[in-house]
């Protein structure tokens, strides 16, 4: 069974159809990249799979589970995580005190416990520190732990951006363009995380541009252009596929 299962989902913004009728899936252990020109409905339809939008027709499953109408919260909370291509992430936190806002979905303590310093909502705090610290530490960012997160370099601001949505314990991570703006020690910095990430048995999804990441850590990679799912296959087979050319080169069908 499919981890996600997207079934011929449309959205339109006055009259202008961003997904048009596109069906995925993605399995289980999977790192799989959506890829496409500026325009093509990428975000939408993350937006869409992550309940930030809803479609207005098609069907989104998530295990097995329709998630289509759920809020955002629930759907996280489910395991279907996501992060955005903001960077400027709880300006002024520390970035440990960004990781562990991360938790926040699986936390029991109740507003008056935590008011009150109860016993559970101190073991509470204490498991939410070291589990952010763990985090922090599989990423490579336990060194700026006490960094305001607003004075991190940008690729180390991408990367707390990941490990805030780590922290929310995926099944499934989506990752908006991750590497956009990165020079290429950090894209490289970033391609290794993502293997890290799929070592632990979280399925990685991401919307990206830069080419050379794609098609180095990709299993399966679906193309969208102008809302339409035109290309869905490994990178080689992408790769040399006339209508995948047609859109990024401009080349005639028959070249």
């Amino acid at each position: 069974m499919p981890l996600l299962d997207v079934q011929n989902v449309m959205k339109s913004y006055g009259g202008v159809t961003a997904n048009h009728d596109i069906s995925l899936q993605i399995h289980p252990g999977e790192i799989v990249s959506i890829i496409g020109p500026n325009g093509a409905g990428k975000t939408t339809l993350f937006n869409l799979i992550s309940g930030v939008e809803r479609p207005d027709s098609g069907r989104v499953e998530f295990e097995g589970r329709n998630i289509t109408w759920l809020p955002t919260p629930e759907i996280a909370r489910l395991g279907l995580v996501r992060t955005f291509q903001q960077t400027k992430i709880f300006r002024d936190l520390s970035v440990h005190e960004a990781v562990m806002i991360g938790q926040h979905l699986h936390c029991r303590t109740t507003l008056w416990e935590a008011f009150m310093a109860s016993p559970r909502a101190r073991r509470e705090r204490e498991r939410s520190m070291q589990e952010a610290f763990d985090v922090m530490e599989f990423l490579g960012l336990h060194p700026r732990a006490h960094m305001i997160t607003q004075n991190l370099p940008y690729g180390e601001q991408k990367l707390l951006g990941i490990a805030i949505a780590l922290a929310a314990k995926p099944k499934l991570l989506l990752l908006d363009e991750p590497a956009a703006g990165m020079n290429s020690k950090e894209a490289l910095r970033l391609m290794e995380s993502i293997h890290k990430i799929k070592e632990t048995g979280i399925t990685v999804g991401l919307v990206e541009h830069n080419m050379r990441l794609v098609m180095s850590i990709s299993e399966k990679i679906f193309v969208l252009n102008y809302g339409d799912l035109i290309a869905e296959g490994v990178p080689e087979e992408v790769r040399t596929d006339p209508k995948v050319i047609e859109v990024y080169l401009g080349r005639p069908k028959h070249a």
